[in-house]
Formats: structure tokens, sequence, C-alpha cells
């Protein structure tokens, strides 16, 4: 199987302007809210230096103290209002790929999965931030 193909990628259309999608996916106090694929978990904390070179640290928690990691990573490319990519602590790679069409924002991310969880589980996690984020920056 070929790097590409084993890649998981998950996707929304978001009605909203381009600036408003940028803005609150980079800005950590947005972040905190959105920034969660299941009702159990939260974000407490988020820190993101959005530049090639920069650092982010999203805190990861069930509401109940149960669990928790920090998702850690660097970006290695930021195209304002088009591309990030990133690289995750453990050295695996993602893009969120932001595409305009009139008034609506496409965004699509693609990362290669980590062996601790499923594919099905992860695209399912990632699929659920998301629809999240969808939700907030339309609501907000």
């Amino acid at each position: 199987m070929d790097m590409e193909s084993s890649r998981i990628k998950v996707s929304v259309t978001i009605n909203a302007p381009i600036s408003k999608v940028w803005e609150y996916y980079k800005s950590p106090e947005h972040n905190i809210i959105w920034n969660t694929g299941h009702p159990s978990w939260h974000t407490p904390h988020a820190e993101i230096d959005l530049h090639e070179g920069g650092k982010f640290l999203f805190r990861m928690e069930a509401r109940d103290g149960s669990a928790g990691f920090d998702f850690i990573g660097t970006y290695t490319k930021v195209v304002e209002h088009e591309l990030i990519h990133f690289v995750m602590e453990d050295g695996r790679e993602a893009e969120v790929i932001f595409r305009q069409d009139s008034d609506q924002v496409m965004l699509t991310e693609v990362f290669d999965p980590e062996n601790m969880n499923s594919r099905e589980l992860q695209q399912s996690g990632w699929q659920g931030i998301l629809d999240n984020f969808k939700n907030y920056v339309e609501n907000n």
C-alpha cells in the first residue's frame, strides 16, 4: 500500500467566509470551545503558534477526568487561507486544506493514521471534531 492511500481523509463544507473559518481554526480561544470529537471530551488548554516552525499543543481530556493526553506538533508549511501542514510529535504528518467556493469553505484534513486505534475510530474522531468546528463557526 502506498503512503497516499494509507492516509485518512475527512472533510466538511462550512457556510461562512474564509476569513472567519481561518480565524476560528487558528485561534486558541476558539479552539478550546470546538476542538472535541465527542461531548464527553473537551480541550481545556490550547497553544497555537501558527507559522512555519511554530508549535501547537492541545490538551485533550475526558470531562470525567478518566483520561487525557497532549496533542503536540510543529507547523511545517502555512499558507494563509489555503493550507496548514504539520508534523505530530510521533512523526506522523497531516494537512489541513481550506478551499473557498463562493460563500462556502471546503475544509479537508488528510493525515497519517497511528497504530493504536482502528482507522475507523480515527476517521470518526477527526470527522467528529470537524463537524463540531463547522457547527461552531456557523453558529457563532
